[in-house]
């Protein structure tokens, strides 16, 4: 923020540094030489400060961080998406199921180093769930059950702190952070992928940008701001007629995917509603997870002296899933792009042979409502 002065600060301001460098005491009473030195001096100050002024009027946003920015959008009426908190599934286990086990909506776990807390959220469509207990039931004779978890990790001011930090790798979450009558351990077997931060500088000026250019168009830009303001992060195409190509006419499909390649009904429904209120009068349009276009890859690996190889298996897995994952909607997977990515886990790999995806070398190219993800990583 600029810091503005006025005309009396400005000439005070003079009045002491100039006082401060004499040997002798200077005259600044009304109608002295140096009183309307003073005077002129701040004159101009102030017109300088004034262009200043106009100058971050105009390009405010395009410098402005953080706090500044969102006030500044907020004249707009328009606020920072918030971070999405990672959400994955975890197994609950004994080693004694002689009796049933409750695990509540609210019970917490943590990953191994305790830096990351997940809870327990509620999910209707679990086998497990108990309305009556408002938690998960697992009954008696039965070893583990698997419930959601989201994010919940509170930084050191008290205020949630979730987002990517939370795309813990399979395995991590370890601890109970309270005990469970009846559970003994818990793990995640995959890794968690959907967490989102806030939306970046950034990313809020581009959508600001779409906003303006398309606040009286019912256009592409206009539904594509519309996907834009519901979430942080999501991936979408936008495809005039069906989603076939076949032709129908004032019809349009859009194709939405938050990374995890099956988006919740509620973020379809959210989308949705957004794009409702800007679509074009009597056209009809279709929301849609997108169609999984599999990547089932094959290589070689050859190390120097210092590496190991089973060690290596996890972090390339982790680092070929994280990279297709960033893969738009409709995106092609480059066929030589995986080997860079690979090379680029640990500095002892020296080579990557006989790569193969599907059985094949040629890049993987998905339609407008497909998204590639990995199915199986095998490494020799």
């Amino acid at each position: 923020m600029l810091p503005l002065q006025t005309f009396t600060a400005l000439v005070q301001q003079f009045a002491a540094a100039a006082q401060g460098a004499a040997t002798a005491l200077l005259d600044f009473t009304v109608g002295s030489i140096s009183r309307a030195l003073a005077e002129g001096c701040a004159s101009i100050a102030l017109w300088l400060q004034w262009i200043a002024v106009q100058i971050l009027q105009m390009t405010r946003a395009a410098t402005s961080q953080g706090l500044a920015l969102d006030s500044w959008m907020a004249d707009f009426s328009m606020t920072r998406l918030p971070a999405v908190a990672a959400t994955g599934p975890v197994t609950f286990s004994r080693f004694t199921a002689s009796s049933a086990a409750l695990i509540s909506v609210g019970a917490q776990v943590k990953t191994a180093d305790g830096t990351r807390t997940f809870a327990v959220v509620l999910d209707t469509t679990n086998s497990l769930w108990s309305a009556a207990q408002n938690g998960f039931l697992i009954p008696a004779g039965t070893a583990s059950g698997t419930c959601t978890v989201q994010d919940v990790t509170m930084d050191a001011s008290g205020n949630l702190s979730v987002g990517t930090a939370g795309n813990v790798a399979a395995g991590s979450i370890s601890l109970l952070a309270s005990a469970i009558p009846g559970i003994d351990t818990v793990t995640n077997p995959v890794a968690f992928m959907n967490g989102i931060n806030a939306e970046s500088d950034a990313a809020f000026r581009a959508r600001f940008a779409n906003y303006i250019q398309t606040r009286s168009l019912a256009t592409d830009g206009a539904v594509a701001y519309a996907i834009q303001s519901v979430q942080s992060g999501l991936q979408f195409t936008i495809q005039e007629n069906d989603a076939g190509g076949s032709y129908q006419p004032g019809n349009f499909v859009v194709t939405v995917d938050d990374g995890s390649g099956n988006p919740p009904s509620a973020l379809l429904s959210a989308v949705y509603t957004a794009i409702n209120a800007v679509r074009p009068v009597g056209s009809t349009f279709t929301v849609q997870g997108p169609g999984d276009l599999t990547a089932n890859i094959t290589f070689m690996l050859t190390t120097n002296p210092t590496g190991n190889k089973p060690n290596l298996v996890g972090p390339i897995t982790t680092a070929i899933d994280t990279y297709v994952d960033t893969l738009a909607v409709g995106a092609t997977l480059a066929f030589t792009r995986l080997a860079a990515v690979i090379y680029g886990v640990d500095p002892s790999i020296v080579n990557v042979t006989s790569l193969e995806i599907n059985g094949g070398t040629a890049d993987i190219v998905p339609t407008q409502s497909q998204v590639v993800k990995v199915g199986t990583v095998v490494i020799s």
